[in-house]
């Protein structure tokens, strides 16, 4: 019971540090901090950050990048807390192991996550000496994503959250499944979008500089890969290919709550199932709270604060989802 108990805690705990994490590297990422450090996994070839002036002339002669020591202490203490939750998560998949033969939860999700954060950790090297080229940058944003939610069905899977029963959750799994795949969908695309520096190519709402459909080039836009050697940093694209990776970025906005309102709105039918409706009101709360985030960005000229907090929202979002599907799944009467 003592070996359930401290899973459980270090669980919670890296949960909320990941979520931490999740908003430190938005806000290293918005500061345009990604390159505040040169090299990989120490700065300039320090631990922390050349502070004196004989180490910053030395880093100066060694790198072509000169110090900035703000942006560079974004990156060292965004890299700090990552590193310390790569530990956190050793640690449970070393405790899922050692208890693998009388727990329910078992040792192949701990190992999973494990995995993702050893890759998780070249992705953030990778931004670095690929000079945070948008594919890598995005796909460890969805890391990121994935390692928080990943942690969260750990404990749901310990038991720490009520679940309950309900007989008419089974209905709901195509619903549940299509509204996980279309927010996965949309979180790439706010990723594409914020990486290819678009986020401020359309200001106002709901029009894009007060056009419906200004002009667009959506081929230059979704080039994946652009080769070696480029530096990403403030994006490479026109305006209008970077118009339109905004407006993709919208109108999936408006499909993925279309998708989630429904599934909000059929949870909320779920009269005599409390735990259901406890999570889809939590559902609609939070989709109507990025939306307005959303909204927030576009016209008050993506306000640091605020595109933070729709990266966080964001994150809160998936968790919903996660859930909502879990107990559609597993805890469902026939």
């Amino acid at each position: 019971m003592k070996a359930n108990r401290s899973f459980t805690r270090i669980t919670l705990l890296a949960t909320v540090l990941a979520l931490l994490v999740v908003l430190l590297g938005a806000y290293t990422r918005l500061s345009d901090a990604g390159l505040g450090c040169p090299d990989w996994p120490g700065c300039y070839g320090h631990v922390g950050v050349p502070d004196t002036a004989e180490e910053i002339a030395r880093a100066n002669a060694a790198f072509t990048r000169p110090v900035e020591a703000h942006k560079a202490w974004k990156e060292m203490i965004h890299r700090y807390f990552a590193g310390t939750l790569g530990l956190l998560i050793l640690a449970i998949a070393v405790l899922a192991w050692r208890r693998r033969h009388h727990d329910p939860v078992g040792p192949t999700l701990p190992a999973a996550l494990l995995a993702i954060v050893i890759f998780q950790a070249l992705l953030g090297m990778w931004t670095v000496t690929l000079l945070v080229k948008p594919l890598v940058v995005t796909a460890h944003l969805l890391g990121g994503f994935t390692v928080f939610v990943l942690l969260w069905l750990l404990l749901l899977r310990d038991g720490l959250v009520d679940t309950g029963r309900g007989a008419g959750r089974q209905a709901l799994k195509p619903l549940a499944t299509v509204a996980l795949v279309v927010l996965v969908v949309q979180i790439f695309l706010g990723g594409w979008t914020s990486t290819n520096y678009a986020a401020v190519a359309c200001t106002g709402f709901p029009t894009c500089n007060g056009q419906w459909w200004p002009q667009m080039d959506f081929s230059e836009g979704f080039v994946l890969w652009r080769g070696l050697g480029i530096n990403y940093e403030f994006g490479v694209l026109d305006d209008a290919a970077r118009k339109a990776v905004h407006m993709t970025h919208r109108m999936g906005a408006l499909v993925t709550f279309l998708v989630l309102l429904w599934l909000a709105v059929r949870g909320l039918r779920q009269g005599s199932d409390r735990v259901l409706r406890r999570w889809s009101w939590g559902l609609l709360v939070v989709l109507i709270l990025q939306v307005a985030l959303g909204i927030g960005n576009v016209s008050f000229g993506l306000p640091l604060a605020v595109a933070v907090a729709h990266n966080g929202v964001g994150a809160l979002l998936l968790l919903v989802v996660v859930t909502l599907n879990y107990l559609v799944r597993v805890r469902s009467e026939a």
